[in-house]
């Protein structure tokens, strides 16, 4: 081989495959090292293969509430979700008793997924701080609380105190070999739509990447918070990567970005494959050149109807585009409510198609997992 051509060719090798493509790198230096074990594991897997999730998996299910070591995604496959969502909703907002009770049972569920081998995603549908409404945004009730719980606003210490209680979960959950565990924490999910308080109507670019800022620089600086990875998720409401980080802090705030998307997958009877994987290709895409992790934050159809929904819609469509995600999470599976479920559970009429999903070398499931904390 001519010696010139050789020197272009690993010029332009290293040029295309070292430095457009970044080391993962946590936004805590301080992080555990189970925490950055699970960082670079889930990296590693995610070339691969993708970790399937469910909301609330193991707390309750389709018709049952509280049972030990049960989910509804077990009972179909005999695997618990590779990762299971938790909320963080329940740590403010009401009585001390109430609080401290919710926040036993997350360190329980959310150790118990740790010493299994799995994942915990949390959530936090955060109840308005500044008024009523709850978390979504009432006209009539709801303030627009962003400004006010920033640096400056009339609420901020009500904010510190938040965050010191969801601090005390972080740094209190350990599992059974005394470690600290790691935890994916998505707050302000979904905010590039407005029926949350922290969504786009009610509070400037500006503001949220101010909270966001804020609330990392807090839990981790002054809380001593280091088992967290941090991640990004809008709703689906953008179709460029300019669109998808107009809110995004910067990326010595973030480790995982992602995408929240029920859209483009079914609901509603409307499908737009085509528009929500290129949406998961922005998403990849811009986690592999800047080192981020990448998930499916969020997504699933309701009482799934369409019995081949999981091969024939998700998987394929996963697998249409070279797209590296960590994890694909559906919605949970209300105790009481005979249609809001997104996960199968014994004699539904997706169940044989879920197993083949579940089979499929390219999914993983809890049982799955191999000292991904190590």
């Amino acid at each position: 081989m001519n010696r010139n051509f050789l020197i272009v060719f690993i010029l332009v090798f290293f040029s295309k495959y070292s430095f457009t493509q970044k080391t993962p790198v946590l936004v805590d230096a301080k992080a555990t090292k189970e925490t950055k074990a699970l960082y670079k594991n889930l990296k590693e897997l995610a070339k691969k293969h993708i970790l399937f999730g469910h909301q609330h998996a193991t707390e309750y299910g389709h018709g049952w509430y509280g049972d030990a070591n049960r989910s509804d995604v077990k009972s179909v496959t005999g695997s618990h979700p590779a990762v299971i969502g938790v909320d963080f909703g329940g740590l403010s907002g009401r009585p001390d008793s109430l609080i401290q009770r919710t926040k036993k049972e997350l360190e329980k569920t959310i150790a118990a997924t740790y010493d299994r081998g799995g994942v915990t995603t949390i959530s936090w549908h955060f109840n308005n701080p500044a008024s009523g409404g709850g978390f979504y945004w009432v006209d009539t009730i709801s303030k627009p609380a962003v400004k006010l719980i920033i640096p400056g606003g009339t609420h901020h210490d009500v904010y510190k105190k938040i965050l010191i209680t969801v601090a005390d979960l972080a740094n209190s959950t350990k599992g059974k070999d005394g470690k600290l565990v790691p935890m994916i924490f998505r707050p302000y999910h979904e905010f590039d739509g407005d029926w949350f308080w922290w969504g786009r109507a009610h509070c400037t670019i500006d503001e949220f990447k101010t909270l966001w800022r804020f609330t990392v620089s807090y839990l981790r600086d002054s809380l001593h918070v280091h088992n967290f990875i941090y991640a990004f998720s809008p709703d689906n409401r953008f179709f460029t990567e300019e669109q998808y980080l107009e809110r995004y802090p910067g990326d010595e705030w973030v480790d995982m970005v992602g995408v929240d998307n029920y859209g483009d997958w079914g609901r509603d009877g409307k499908y737009n494959l085509d528009a929500g994987i290129k949406k998961l290709k922005i998403v990849s895409d811009y986690a592999e050149k800047t080192g981020k992790l990448a998930a499916f934050t969020e997504t699933g159809l309701e009482s799934i109807p369409n019995t081949t929904w999981w091969t024939e819609t998700l998987l394929k469509s996963l697998k249409k585009e070279k797209i590296r995600l960590t994890y694909v999470l559906v919605w949970r599976n209300d105790t009481r409510s005979p249609t809001h479920y997104y996960a199968p559970f014994p004699g539904h009429v997706s169940e044989q198609d879920f197993i083949k999903f579940y089979n499929d070398p390219y999914t993983l499931f809890e049982t799955d997992l191999k000292k991904i904390y190590k």
